[in-house]
């Protein structure tokens, strides 16, 4: 697998695990909803996850929760330009834009996002494979069963790990074929997204088998309801301790990218993770 540059910053996958820090700009996502509604406060967020060490911000303008109902294209760009636009004045960190549309995609990317992050893996709009494929932009792939409304109606698989997998090779050979490049590509198995907390727990003990795919490995575990299940804590913004829990297993077992919200706390940890993982006590530099 190649290192892969996003706004001329190299990541050496392997080297170290990365962090992508969320700012949901929407009023009903499952942990931060109506807390970064204004771009300022947004941007606010977006600075305090750099100073923390994100390596990526990835900004969203729809909740995709469990239950969760899609907003129009035009709300969702109302929701992120701002951000965009007031992030990139203070920064040239990567951004991802995580959306489900094509029209909130190429907006984004016009004003400044690298990464798309398409929690259906390019289905929900055809058009989403055209603009990925016209900016020549980074894509993250994920699995995802059913929709945010009936995702975690009765999930169900037979092998969770090996439907996964089949799922983001198709995915890939699908988007390779409409003209994304191979090297553009990231996958994520999609914990929490049409998952029973089983699979959820089996997947991350698990994510070295999506090694195979020969792709960077993204992983988003950050104050789920698994977690919560586990601890018995049910406010999901208390969730940063066990999120920790599975941010160290995920990197230990072979994710490159971690996506969470507290970006200062799991970069200690990822830090402890590589030095053991490498058996070295120096820190790489970017």
């Amino acid at each position: 697998m190649n290192d892969m540059v996003i706004r001329g910053r190299c990541f050496q996958w392997g080297a170290q695990t990365y962090t992508m820090g969320v700012i949901n700009v929407t009023p009903d996502s499952f942990s931060d909803g109506g807390f970064f509604l204004s771009s300022a406060a947004a941007v606010r967020q977006a600075e305090t996850l750099i100073e923390g060490g994100a390596d990526i911000l990835d900004i969203g303008g729809e909740s995709s929760r469990p239950f969760s109902r899609p907003v129009s294209a035009e709300e969702e760009i109302k929701r992120v330009l701002p951000v965009i636009k007031g992030t990139r004045k203070v920064s040239d960190h990567p951004i991802s834009i995580d959306t489900t549309k094509a029209a909130v995609a190429e907006a984004a990317i016009m004003e400044g996002a690298d990464i798309i992050n398409d929690i259906s893996a390019l289905r929900f709009d055809p058009d989403m494979v055209k603009v990925a494929s016209r900016f020549n932009s980074k894509v993250v792939l994920m699995h995802m069963q059913g929709t945010p409304m009936d995702m975690q109606i009765n999930p169900h698989y037979d092998d969770v790990v090996a439907e996964v997998i089949s799922f983001l090779r198709e995915r890939i050979l699908w988007a390779v074929a409409r003209g994304i490049q191979r090297e553009n590509i990231l996958i994520d198995p999609g914990i929490g997204f049409g998952k029973s907390g089983g699979d959820n727990l089996t997947l991350i003990n698990r994510v070295s088998k999506l090694s195979e795919l020969d792709a960077p490995i993204v992983i988003g575990p950050s104050r789920k309801a698994f977690l919560g299940a586990i601890t018995g804590i049910k406010i999901p913004g208390q969730r940063d301790i066990p999120t920790l829990g599975a941010v160290a297993a995920s990197a230990m077992r072979g994710a490159h990218i971690i996506r969470v919200h507290d970006v200062d706390k799991a970069k200690q940890i990822l830090g402890v993770i590589d030095a053991i993982r490498r058996e070295d006590m120096q820190c790489p530099t970017h």
